[in-house]
C-alpha cells in the first residue's frame, strides 16, 4: 500500500511539473530548458541519459540541439559537456589535468593503472569477451590473477559469459566505468585497431611476440578466476 502511495505521489508531482512552458516566449522557453538540462547533469554523479533529460523538457524539444547550445556557451570554460557511457556528463578539459593533479596530488577521478594493466585492459576492450587464458596466449606469458583482480577492483572490467571452451572459464568484458574513465560513449568509439597499427602506435605482432612489460606475469599462476561477485551490468560486447 505504501509503495502504491509513493507511486501516486510521484505521478502527481509529474503532473504538476510544467515541461512545455507554453506561457513563455520561444527564446525564454529554450533558455529555461537549457538551464534545466545543465543543472540536472551538473547534479548527477553518473552520466545522464536522453530518457532522463526528456522528462524535464517539452515534447518538441531536441535534446541534441539543446546540448549543442549548452556546449557552445561552455566553449571558453575549463570544462565541457561530454557524451560518455551512454549519457552526458560535465568533464574538465584535458589541458587542466596537470593543474588538477598538482592541486590534489593525483587525478581527482579514475584509478592509476600501470602500463601492463593498460595493455591488458586495451586487449579486453578490443577482443571481449575474452578469458584470462586467451589473454595469456595473446601476450605469450601468464596474465596474473592479481592484475585481473586490480582491473576488477577498479571497476574497469567485469565477468562476462562463460566461455564454451573446456572448463567453461569466465570471460572478461569492459564496463560502463571503463567508458567513463576513457571518455568513450560506446565501444564503437575505440580507435580502429588497424589504424593504430598503420600509425605505428600499436603492433599486434609485438604483442603476440611478448614484447610487453614483465609486470604482466607477477602474482599467482595457473587457474581461472571463479569469483563472479562483479556482474557485467553496463558491459558492451559489440565493438
Amino acid at each position: 500500500m505504501a509503495q502504491v502511495t509513493r507511486k501516486r505521489g510521484r505521478a502527481d508531482e509529474d503532473a504538476l511539473f510544467d515541461r512545455e512552458l507554453d506561457h513563455l516566449p520561444p527564446e525564454a522557453r529554450w533558455r529555461e530548458w537549457m538551464h534545466r538540462v545543465e543543472a540536472t547533469i551538473f547534479a548527477a554523479s553518473e552520466p545522464v541519459g536522453r530518457e532522463t533529460l526528456a522528462r524535464i523538457v517539452g515534447k518538441s524539444c531536441s535534446i541534441d540541439l539543446l546540448i549543442d547550445d549548452i556546449r557552445e556557451e561552455l566553449r571558453g570554460r575549463p570544462y565541457d559537456l561530454v557524451k560518455v557511457a551512454g549519457g552526458w556528463k560535465h568533464l574538465t578539459r584535458p589541458a587542466y589535468a596537470d593543474a588538477i593533479r598538482s592541486a590534489f596530488g593525483t587525478a581527482v577521478s579514475g584509478s592509476e593503472l600501470t602500463q601492463s594493466e593498460v595493455l591488458v585492459l586495451m586487449c579486453i576492450a578490443y577482443f571481449q569477451p575474452i578469458t584470462r587464458g586467451e589473454l595469456s596466449s595473446f601476450f605469450g606469458k601468464e596474465i596474473s590473477r592479481d592484475l585481473i583482480g586490480h582491473l576488477r577492483g577498479a571497476k574497469m572490467i567485469a565477468s562476462g559469459p562463460r566461455s564454451p571452451t573446456p572448463g567453461a572459464p569466465y570471460t572478461y568484458v569492459t564496463t560502463k566505468e571503463f567508458l567513463l574513465q576513457f571518455g568513450l560513449d560506446t565501444l564503437r568509439d575505440l580507435p580502429d585497431f588497424e589504424a593504430l597499427e598503420d600509425a605505428g602506435l600499436l603492433s599486434k605482432e609485438k604483442l603476440l611476440a611478448g614484447d610487453i612489460p614483465a609486470g604482466l606475469s607477477s602474482g599467482e599462476g595457473d587457474g581461472e578466476e571463479e569469483d563472479a561477485s562483479v556482474d557485467s551490468e553496463g558491459a558492451e560486447f559489440d565493438v
